[in-house]
């Protein structure tokens, strides 16, 4: 997809990025059908998709998609709006552990664009976002756990 043109942009939902990273040997695709089934249902519409590896070097090379001989990736192949570069490739080399590959995905949430487009229209601004990972949840309901069980065994 080409970088969206500033009419596009005032209609725009809100858009995200990810890189998820998979430890040597799990890039399998087995998640790429859900991806797809959110793009096919207009959830999600796709910006950007850049895989890349860490080498046990430490070198981190962007992959071509070709190389990975991943089912249903095609569908995904010109998505380059050009928001991706040279700086999120070292930034993610910087996080993944060597020998990883890792997905940077750069998406906007069309459900919710009706609602950012009105927000804009009404003058209202964005001034924070963020997100919470699961592990992060599960590591705070069990601290919340263990503290529970504390109280109520009077320790």
């Amino acid at each position: 997809m080409a970088t969206p043109t500033r009419d596009e942009l005032d209609v725009m939902g809100p858009v995200d990025y990810l890189c998820i990273e998979f430890p040597q040997g799990t890039l399998t695709g087995r998640a790429l059908p859900m991806l797809l089934d959110l793009v096919d249902r207009r959830v999600i519409r796709v910006l950007d998709l850049l895989f890349v590896r860490k080498s046990p070097d430490g070198t981190v090379v962007a992959l071509d998609g070709r190389e990975l001989e991943l089912s249903g990736l095609g569908a995904f192949h010109g998505a380059a709006s050009g928001l991706l570069g040279g700086d999120d490739l070292r930034e993610a080399g910087a996080i993944l552990a060597p020998g990883a590959a890792a997905v940077l995905l750069v998406y906007e949430n069309l459900w919710a664009a009706p609602l950012a487009r009105q927000l804009r229209v009404s003058g209202a601004q964005l001034v924070a976002g963020g997100r919470i990972p699961v592990q992060g949840l599960l590591a705070a309901l069990d601290a919340a756990e263990s503290q529970d069980n504390a109280v109520a065994s009077g320790r």
